[in-house]
């Protein structure tokens, strides 16, 4: 960055979800004056913290990877390492042919190493199709493929609509007949593509992953909800001279005739050395369009996924649930809720913070399922309430209910995805001192999108570096690293809208 003395670069960060945040953060950490401006009232994008009747709950993800280092590393870099607290239970079930059945174990996204840990999921039919997969011709990937269709070929159709679908539509709220494998699941892709059975492709996976011999918890919460998280590393950001301006739509990006950038807010005017750009593709899509067309048209490519989040708190003395964290729920039958997360059971504070009262919540909506979504909160509550009568028998009447809209709160990563963020960091690299970050481009997780904001300080590191900045190195650092999402197989509820944190 320009300058003389060591922290005066300025970096404009367009956009406080917690991408937008950590980019702040780990821009300040390495001495650069930071403003962040963000077009709604509050930050914390996808994560949302609230309450109903009484007891503190998130609104929408709900918990983080902690196998990945950057959540629960960023956590308790901005004072909340005292707050972190694994699932109480790790067991989860899957609403299928008629009944609660526990999440079969031994997959990778659903696709199974053998068939025996999915009898009960799958018809006999389904279980004998599982075998035939050793007896098959190589099935070639290519550059990229949907995941329901290669499994589909290789497995059968049962596989995707009973176990693939509903746990990449916990994570996705997708099509796993659209999704990409070299995306979604990379470590299945690289696995097929030196493979010729997939369940021996599976198998390797998992021998691989035990070797590594990972301790702890899988996933990972904090008291008093993850929406605690954005509210905490704003904090930091504001304590250590960062400015985060709410309210504040970026209308104009544009580079500068010397240098630089500047940057137009309603009537409030800025000049960057280098800016961030951390909001979903839409709006990251207008503001590049001026200086980076090519960009903008690969941006406005992305398609999203909306859904909502009902919320129920009941009177203790009138549930009794199964055990367990929850379960997800295969579209093909036909069920409207597509899981539903036991929360007083999966979070022990929760559940401590009135011990009489029970909170459930339930997802609805996936990707081109619009009707839906168009219904009055009413009926969303009173749809949830009868799919919960239906899986666990829970007929009473609700003491409080919440109904979170998150409209085109998911990004879709289908085939050729990869491809499409490779076009926009292309067009992107040529504009020095400006970077993109967010849940559009390498994962929708929370830790990924931290990940993909310390790359984005990486990258303009290197611009700046490049063109000899005498304080380069106040926006060293990074690491953001990339991997594929296996860890997720532990748990699926645990991982159901945790993310999607531009």
């Amino acid at each position: 960055m320009s300058g003389s003395s060591a922290g005066a670069g300025h970096v404009v960060v367009i956009g406080a979800g917690i991408a937008g945040l950590a980019a702040a953060h780990r821009l300040l950490d390495r001495g650069a004056r930071v403003t962040v401006l963000e077009a709604s009232d509050r930050v914390g994008g996808k994560l949302l913290p609230g309450e109903i009747a009484g007891v503190r709950v998130d609104l929408g993800a709900e918990s983080m990877l902690a196998r990945r280092p950057e959540a629960v590393a960023l956590a308790r870099e901005v004072g909340l390492a005292d707050r972190l607290r694994p699932p109480a239970t790790a067991s989860a079930s899957i609403w299928t042919r008629g009944a609660l059945r526990p999440m079969p174990k031994g997959h990778v996204m659903g696709v199974p190493g053998t068939a025996a840990p999915l009898t009960g999921v799958l018809s006999d039919a389904g279980l004998a199709r599982i075998e035939r997969d050793a007896e098959l011709p190589r099935t070639e990937v290519g550059d990229d493929v949907a995941v329901g269709e290669y499994v589909a070929a290789r497995l059968g159709r049962e596989v995707v609509d009973r176990l693939v679908e509903p746990l990449l539509g916990g994570v996705y709220a997708g099509d796993a007949y659209r999704i990409s494998m070299r995306s979604a699941v990379p470590q299945l892709f690289q696995a097929a593509r030196t493979h010729t059975s997939l369940t021996e492709a599976v198998r390797e996976i998992q021998a691989k992953a035990a070797a590594q011999q990972q301790t702890g918890p899988v996933f990972m919460g904090i008291e008093g909800g993850v929406g605690r998280l954005p509210l905490a590393v704003a904090e930091s950001v504001r304590g250590r001279g960062g400015e985060i301006v709410t309210q504040a739509q970026v209308d104009e990006l544009r580079r500068e005739p010397g240098g630089g950038w500047r940057v137009a807010a309603g009537d409030r005017v800025l000049h960057a050395d280098a800016v961030v750009v951390a909001v979903p593709a839409p709006a990251a899509a207008g503001l590049l369009a001026a200086e980076s067309p090519e960009a903008a048209a690969a941006l406005r490519g992305v398609e999203y996924a909306s859904m909502a989040l009902v919320t129920l708190a009941y009177r203790r003395a009138d549930v009794s649930l199964p055990d367990g964290s929850g379960f997800l729920v295969p579209p093909v039958d036909g069920r409207t809720i597509k899981a539903s997360t036991f929360a007083s059971q999966k979070w022990g504070w929760i559940a401590d913070e009135d011990p009489d009262v029970v909170v459930l919540r339930t997802s609805v909506g996936r990707y081109a399922e619009t009707e839906i979504l168009q219904r009055a909160d009413a009926e969303l509550v009173e749809v949830s309430r009868h799919d919960l009568r239906e899986a666990t028998g829970l007929a009473a009447a609700p003491l409080e209910t919440r109904v979170t809209r998150w409209t085109d709160g998911l990004p879709q990563y289908p085939v050729g995805h990869h491809a499409r963020v490779a076009r926009i960091r292309e067009h992107v690299a040529k504009l020095p001192g400006l970077a993109v970050c967010g849940a559009q481009y390498d994962g929708v997780g929370i830790p990924a999108c931290i990940a993909s904001a310390y790359a984005a300080v990486d990258q303009l590191h290197g611009d700046l570096e490049s063109k000899g900045a005498a304080r380069s190195a106040s926006v060293e650092g990074g690491g953001g690293r990339r991997v594929g999402v296996e860890e997720l197989t532990a748990n699926p509820v645990q991982s159901l809208h945790g993310g999607a944190g531009e």
